[in-house]
């Protein structure tokens, strides 16, 4: 085999490969022993029909494509790997030129990996919160702790806000009855806005048992056949519920945590509050480092980059789905389109990615980032950690190729990160 020539043009190299009649034959006999199983000649039994006189009535070079395909991986090898070809996906056949004795002459095109320039990365100024926690938050999350011990019980008085009725209803429009205006033992929780408005309001101070007819007139933006329009609905209340939220004291604090006083308690929710902030505010700044970094990148981004990202957005996503009981056509038919029209609508952030991935990649050789094996070692055993794996079953399903990358990648982050210049946000 004979690399004839290469030509580079931006993000498109051609590549013209002479391919002696060895290995050509080689090929060429391997997709006839495929093909012959499915070929009939008469005078042969299918199956058994000679190369020779399939090539005589088809064509000389009938299997010559084919045979191209059973040997590509070898081309591949000598045209695009030994040459140190950056190539993206598969390259394409673009010219193919038998000669008179048998020497095969192709010409392959593929996209190869851009020329990446990078621009300011170090000593980025990005902007960066101080993390606080109010007052207000801390007092939401001990109510919040307080409504999952509250209690319930049944009460013989007149149904108020804050209570849950549970009613027997059904709605009439003009005195017959309409489709989904109808409920038995429904608890209605009130003041939680639930109903159309005015519907809990008027539940208000009936008691067990009592009937009456409530006059309601929908929105103009209720759905179709109801919107504005006056109704009644008969209500029935068969029971009202309270619920008693404990008093916030320091037994209070003994009961729901391993605290002994509510200052305690209050303390500990406002650490971990402040944590968990700043531990969002540093990831916010990372990614702003990191998009600021590429953002001063110049690069003529292929599109063979930017659809791979595009797929490995839309595998990600699609497995979320699927975790969550949903198919990607089922989520895109719900939006009110079809999976066309996601793809597009997770394409810039799959461009924007895209150019973040070979900036990061870039600063990796620009910085000499290497990789350990200690340092793959311990991914690994974090991993197996992680999903509750045995370690060799981790290694039989991640390459060393794939956590290579990952490392450099979080490595060239960490060398935008910790050169970064945090500044005050700026006022609103």
């Amino acid at each position: 085999m004979n690399v004839k020539n290469i030509e580079k043009n931006g993000n498109q190299a051609t590549i013209t490969v002479e391919i002696d009649k060895e290995l050509m034959e080689k090929g060429v006999n391997a997709a006839y022993m495929k093909a012959r199983k499915q070929i009939q000649l008469p005078g042969f039994r299918k199956g058994k029909a000679p190369r020779k006189m399939i090539e005589a009535m088809y064509g000389a070079h009938v299997f010559y494509e084919d045979g191209l395909e059973e040997i590509f991986p070898e081309v591949y090898e000598e045209a695009v790997v030994k040459q140190d070809v950056k190539a993206i996906g598969r390259p394409s056949l673009t010219d193919m030129n038998i000669s008179d004795d048998g020497i095969v002459t192709i010409t392959i095109s593929t996209d190869v990996y851009p020329e990446v320039t990078l621009g300011d990365y170090k000593g980025l100024e990005v902007e960066k919160a101080e993390a606080s926690v109010t007052d207000e938050q801390v007092q939401a999350e001990l109510d919040r702790m307080a409504q999952n011990v509250a209690s319930t019980e049944t009460v013989e008085r007149a149904a108020a806000m804050g209570d849950t009725a549970n009613i027997d209803f059904e709605g009439f429009d003009n005195g017959v009855p309409f489709d989904g205006g109808k409920g038995d033992n429904f608890d209605l929780k009130l003041g939680s806005g639930s109903f159309v408005p005015g519907f809990e309001e008027q539940i208000v101070g009936m008691t067990a048992g009592e009937e009456k007819d409530i006059d309601i007139t929908f929105p103009e933006d209720y759905h179709e056949g109801l919107a504005g329009k006056p109704v009644v609905f008969h209500v029935k209340l068969n029971k009202v519920t309270e619920t008693i939220v404990p008093a916030q004291d320091d037994e209070f604090a003994k009961d729901v945590s391993e605290f002994d006083t509510l200052d305690e308690l209050k303390a500990d929710i406002r650490a971990k509050a402040l944590e968990n902030a700043e531990k969002q505010i540093n990831s916010a700044f990372e990614q702003a480092c990191v998009e600021k970094a590429a953002e001063n990148t110049t690069v003529d981004m292929p599109k063979a980059l930017i659809e791979a990202e595009l797929d490995t957005q839309m595998e990600r996503f699609g497995y979320q789905l699927q975790m969550s009981g949903y198919s990607m056509e089922q989520y895109a038919k719900m939006m009110g389109g079809d999976v066309s029209t996601m793809r597009n609508a997770f394409r810039p952030a799959a461009e924007k990615q895209a150019k973040i991935n070979v900036t990061l990649e870039k600063i990796g050789e620009v910085e000499n980032i290497e990789v350990t094996e200690d340092e793959i070692n311990a991914e690994l055993e974090s991993l197996a950690s992680q999903y509750q794996l045995e370690l060799d079953k981790v290694k039989s399903m991640v390459p060393v190729e794939e956590i290579t990358a990952s490392l450099k990648t979080r490595k060239a982050v960490k060398v935008i990160v910790d050169s970064a210049v945090a500044v005050a946000p700026k006022a609103e």
